[in-house]
Formats: structure tokens, sequence, C-alpha cells
């Protein structure tokens, strides 16, 4: 059973930057697809950034050059770098995860393993 826990969220100005991370206990983290998501109230969850087992790395059209995803295998921890942030970005933060996977992508279904958010605040 996977446990995935976020950290870093908070308030920051537009323009701002914040990181987010997301441990992942279990093992073989090499063998999970990850992904960032998030949602606003009122709003369908989103896919922000995923990795797939490959290591390509997908991003919404709306983070594009903004946001970046990384991780470190040795830690077992996903991140989320998130720079020049828009008041659109405020929402709750989700990391997810599915087990031996090879390509999830940013779509909701394709994850079963979710953590339990960190919200992001971004003010004009």
């Amino acid at each position: 059973q996977v446990h995935l826990m976020e950290s870093g969220g908070g308030s920051v100005e537009a323009g701002g930057s914040l990181r987010l991370s997301c441990v992942v206990s279990g093992d073989a983290f090499n063998l999970y697809c990850l992904a960032w998501f998030r949602q606003s109230p009122g709003k369908e969850r989103e896919g922000v950034a995923s990795f797939d087992r490959s290591d390509l790395v997908r991003y919404a059209s709306s983070v594009m050059g903004r946001f970046k995803i990384s991780k470190d295998n040795a830690k077992s921890t996903l991140y989320l770098q998130m720079n020049n942030t828009k008041p659109e970005d405020t929402a709750m933060y989700y990391c997810a995860a599915e087990y031996a996977c090879y390509f999830a992508g940013l779509r909701t279904a394709n994850y079963n393993s979710w953590g339990q958010g960190t919200q992001v605040t971004v003010s004009s």
C-alpha cells in the first residue's frame, strides 16, 4: 500500500514561487508513474504535470514554461517547482501515483493512489 504525503503549499503573491514536495512511501519508487493534479472549488480535478516510467514529462498547457516537475529517486520524493505564479493557480494540489504503469499522463482516472493535498493560494 503506497502512501503519499504532500507539503510545501502556502500563500504567495502573483509572480512568486513555491516548491511542492510529495514523499512516496512504499517499494520501488522507480516503478511508479507520478503526477501532480490540482482542484479549485467548483471545478474538476485537472492534471498539471506528470512523469511516466521512461521519465517522459508532460505539462498542462496552462503551466508550461512556469512549472517544473522533478523527482529524487534516492529520497522517493516528487517535486513541483512553481514559478511566475498566477491567481488562477490557486487550488488544492495533489500528488498521484500509479504502480507498475508505463504511461499514465494527466488523466485522473489513470491513477489509483492519491495524497491528501496541499493548498496553494496566489494573491494578485
